[in-house]
């Protein structure tokens, strides 16, 4: 490949390379001291180029922080990312309309068949983005609520319906709860984020959630709203509404500490990092793919046990040298340690494992 180090950038003014539609962050992202640009080791594309990518909208903020990184250091790359949701994202990818994709959810068998068709090689699903998944609320006077995984997957099969509901008030006794009716929002679109909260569900709370885990939300929905952003706008336009969300999107909305053995757990980057640091690789995953299967059923009362992990979506070979230089390129900045810590500072995200990391980046350098 013709690979320049991004040392050798170091001083470039970026040139305008970042391009987010669709989902666009609201978060103004920093761009880089040139002067300082470097990333873990690894190198810029030769040629340059435009570099396309579409799938989750969890993953907008991060993704701005990495584009606007990567673009500092490699001025002549332009990094364009369409925050459609993960369904999307991964439609696109298999289709060949990009050449990555970003994914709440690993592809799954089917997915995963028809990639590689599209890449003529394996397919591989790369952690990128580890996040908690918030449950927030919107409720006059309470800022925070203790819940169960029974409890939570009530109020979302719309049978818990008021605040002062016993399920929840005997776990919040110190909390005035109002008599008013819940208001859940759901994802209107197919999402990882959604599949990400019914698996949790269909673990965590047994018979209390009787559907299967699904990346489209399976109960006819009181309020739906598109993205993540549109389902933090539908949760702050109403009152009593309730709803799910990657969590650099909370803002300055109410928050739940979820059960977790005898203890509520709050959301933070440290508490979504351990549940994932103790969670098996996928069984059946291929040589070079690294789905994570999480564990839901911990007792750790340092885990916070809602989480999404996004995937990077890629080919092991492409067709085209460029597409494959610019690819390795820059999965090679957002998985390095310097690209992981962007997106923790941007999004709140929990930077990957040394040991997670080390594999992946096995893998990124592997694309040709």
């Amino acid at each position: 490949m013709k690979l320049r180090t991004y040392s050798q950038f170091a001083g470039v003014v970026v040139l305008g390379a970042l391009a987010l539609s669709a989902c666009g962050s609201d978060q103004a992202v920093d761009q880089p001291d040139a002067e300082n640009g470097s990333a873990g080791g690894a190198e810029c594309a030769e040629d340059g180029g435009t570099l396309a990518g579409a799938g989750a909208s969890s993953m907008e903020n991060a993704m701005a922080a990495w584009s606007a990184g990567y673009s500092g250091l490699c001025a002549e790359t332009s990094v364009e990312y369409d925050a459609v949701g993960s369904g999307a994202g991964r439609t696109q990818f298999i289709d060949g309309a990009t050449q990555f994709g970003g994914s709440d959810a690993a592809l799954d068998d089917d997915e995963h068949e028809q990639a590689a068709d599209r890449c003529g090689s394996e397919a591989v699903n790369l952690p990128a983005y580890i996040s908690p998944i918030a449950v927030t609320f919107n409720l006059e006077g309470v800022d925070q609520l203790n819940l169960t995984p029974e409890t939570i997957a009530g109020i979302f099969n719309q049978d818990i319906t008021t605040w002062d509901a016993s399920e929840i008030a005997d776990d919040n006794p110190d909390v005035d709860l109002p008599d008013s009716p819940i208001i859940p929002v759901n994802r209107s679109d197919e999402s990882g984020t959604t599949e990400n909260f019914t698996a949790y569900l269909d673990v965590a709370a047994g018979d209390a959630w009787p559907h299967e885990v699904s990346g489209d939300w399976p109960v006819e929905p009181v309020e739906a709203a598109q993205g993540s952003s549109g389902v933090v706008s539908a949760i702050e336009g109403g009152e009593g509404t309730i709803g799910y969300v990657d969590a650099s999107h909370v803002g300055d909305l109410g928050t739940v500490a979820v059960g977790v053995g005898d203890d509520f757990v709050e959301y933070s980057p440290e508490s979504a990092a351990a549940i994932v640091d103790a969670s098996p690789e996928r069984e059946g995953n291929d040589e070079n793919d690294h789905a994570i299967e999480l564990d839901y059923l911990t007792e750790d009362s340092s885990a916070y046990p809602i989480v999404l992990v996004a995937y990077a979506l890629a080919c092991m070979e492409y067709e085209d040298a460029g597409d494959a230089e610019r690819v390795s390129s820059f999965l090679n900045y957002i998985i390095s340690e310097e690209g992981q810590q962007a997106a923790a500072d941007e999004a709140g995200s929990a930077p990957l494992s040394d040991e997670t990391r080390d594999a992946v980046l096995e893998t990124v350098n592997q694309i040709a």
